[in-house]
């Protein structure tokens, strides 16, 4: 499996989201940065606490131009009720097969947990930065601010 790596274009993959909608991720390009995150589950903890964190800087990402996507293996259900829960204003992904995490070449953590791993994705569709953590859920939101504001 290939990781995607800084300066390879991001895989043009189709997104199933919370809101029953599909998109394809080639459709943000020329008009917004995108800022993909991919965590193990809704309702964890450390999950909880990055999406709470993307959701609390959420007017950040927008004033610096960027879209926010959360990503894993839940379902579109199980997302709907985890972003009304805690009132996240960003989509959603449903990646129960897989499929996204594998054309990311997303890695598993001790080699069964989903990794935690964020990208962010210029105008272009070319990956800018990639941050892997499995652990500091705060540090996903710092490192794509940093890395969005930094290209302003």
């Amino acid at each position: 499996m290939k990781r995607i790596e800084v300066g390879d274009p991001a895989p043009d993959v189709s997104l199933k989201t919370h809101q029953g909608d599909t998109i394809a991720l080639s459709s943000f390009q020329g008009e917004k940065a995108v800022v993909l995150f991919f965590y193990p589950m809704d309702g964890t903890p450390v999950c909880t606490k990055e999406a709470c964190g993307f959701r609390d800087s959420y007017e950040d990402f927008v004033e610096a131009g960027a879209a926010v996507i959360g990503i894993s293996g839940d379902t579109a259900a199980r997302h709907q009720a985890f972003a009304s829960e805690h009132r996240l204003q960003y989509l959603l992904v449903d990646d129960h097969d897989g499929q996204i995490r594998k054309a990311f070449g997303v890695p598993k953590t001790l080699g069964f947990m989903p990794g935690r791993v964020t990208y962010v994705i210029d105008k272009q569709g070319i990956v800018r930065h990639v941050f892997s953590s499995q652990l500091s859920a705060s540090k996903h939101v710092e490192e794509a601010l940093s890395c969005l504001r930094s290209s302003e």
